[in-house]
């Protein structure tokens, strides 16, 4: 299977978004991880945070399927 460039540049915008969104769990981990349980504002930040990645990976498709169209 050839890669060209159209496929890069979708694993590479992909990549960098899951990428975000790990780097997110992390600094909620160690802004919140103090105790056992996470506390009230760690759980709005988590659930602000899926929210976010869905409506990220949103717009990345959006921009991908955009830059298809212009590559056509």
């Amino acid at each position: 299977m050839e890669i060209d460039a159209e496929l890069r540049r979708q694993i590479t915008v992909s990549l960098l978004a899951a990428a975000a969104f790990i780097l997110g769990l992390i600094g909620i981990g160690v802004t919140f991880g103090d105790s056992a349980a996470l506390p009230e504002t760690g759980a709005i930040a988590l659930v602000a945070l899926l929210a976010g990645f869905v409506l990220l990976m949103a717009l990345v498709g959006a921009y991908l399927i955009r830059a298809k169209d212009d590559d056509a």
